[in-house]
């Protein structure tokens, strides 16, 4: 049985989009062992995911010697026959070159790629496709270089059975005081650090449009150290909308099934909006528009037509100003495309 390991320790968004990568593999491979490399933080995540057999939680390179001589013991006992990092920086090179993994491959960038005897040039910062499509090309790479088929996955990524879904409506229900006969519509206006969002004021003016729309509960959702933010949102918005702020204080798996459950979310270029897409929740994202982080760069990986993509003039200078959004335009553009 070949044993892989595949190594994606970046962040939630980043995570998410790595899912076709697993599923293109294993279904490529129906005996492979996979094993995911990934960071706390989207352990919970990776357990989820149908494609992956094993999760092994990086110490990641903060950690101290003792943990890293530990994380390196781990990998080798597993006995790898190869690993695949769908993201490349020193730490990871030198993780896959200690734990002594035969085959080694990753995409050819900086000074560490020299510790990968298999390299797949890339040119990630061009933006000439999607994230998730320069994880497949690595993937295609090994499954070629190694003499076997490639299987394309398709979407939805993540799926939740009926049973599963009512019992986290119900939950909801009960937890917020939602009406399980209305629509609803999540809006994660935190970002995680990860990118430039809309102002506070931009998203009290998309929630007041939406609702108009279509009678949608806005539930505000907020993770770790955002609470606040989704609470100055609430306070601003007009005592008319049936609002609730939520934070996914039972665990990320808990908060991914919650969003399952929604009929819409908004998002800017974070975590939440790429967890969405995976179910194919049906998304409206905001990004901005400089050369690493357009629509195209991280587009979500929805079925087609089920996301909205919105970012600023593509100006020198104005690539990331967000208050160029005109959220009047946005209102007009997400009504026709939810009718």
């Amino acid at each position: 049985m070949l044993k892989v390991l595949v190594i994606r320790n970046d962040k939630i968004g980043d995570f998410m989009l790595a899912w076709p990568s697993f599923a293109m593999l294993k279904q490529s491979l129906p005996s492979c062992q996979i094993t995911a490399l990934v960071p706390n933080y989207t352990a919970a995540l990776a357990k989820l995911c149908p494609w992956i057999d094993n999760v092994i939680v990086d110490c990641t390179k903060n950690a101290t010697k003792e943990q890293q001589k530990n994380l390196v013991q781990n990998i080798k006992e597993q006995a790898f026959d190869a690993s695949i990092c769908l993201f490349s920086n020193g730490y990871n090179a030198k993780l896959v070159w200690r734990s002594k993994i035969p085959y080694r491959l990753a995409p050819a960038t900086k000074l560490s790629q020299l510790l990968y005897n298999h390299r797949l040039t890339q040119r990630r910062s061009h933006s000439k496709k999607p994230e998730y499509e320069y994880n497949l090309d690595l993937i295609r790479y090994f499954l070629k270089d190694n003499g076997y088929s490639v299987i394309e996955p398709t979407g939805p990524y993540l799926q939740f059975s009926d049973t599963e879904l009512k019992s986290q409506r119900q939950k909801l229900c009960k937890t917020l005081n939602l009406d399980i006969n209305k629509p609803w519509c999540y809006v994660h206006a935190g970002t995680g650090g990860s990118s430039n969002g809309l102002s506070i004021s931009q998203y009290v003016d998309l929630i007041h449009g939406i609702v108009a729309i279509k009678p949608f509960q806005i539930i505000l959702t907020a993770g770790p150290g955002e609470e606040k933010q989704a609470q100055e949102l609430y306070n601003k918005l007009s005592t008319k909308i049936k609002a609730v702020v939520y934070s996914k204080n039972d665990g990320l798996a808990d908060f991914t099934r919650s969003i399952a459950c929604a009929d819409l979310l908004i998002a800017g270029s974070t975590g939440p909006l790429h967890i969405a897409a995976t179910i194919d929740v049906l998304t409206v994202g905001f990004f901005p528009s400089n050369l690493v982080s357009t629509p195209l760069r991280w587009k979500t990986l929805n079925s087609n037509g089920r996301h909205l993509a919105f970012c600023p003039p593509q100006e020198k200078g104005k690539e990331k100003d967000m208050s160029l959004i005109n959220v009047k335009n946005v209102l007009v553009d997400i009504e026709k495309w939810l009718d």
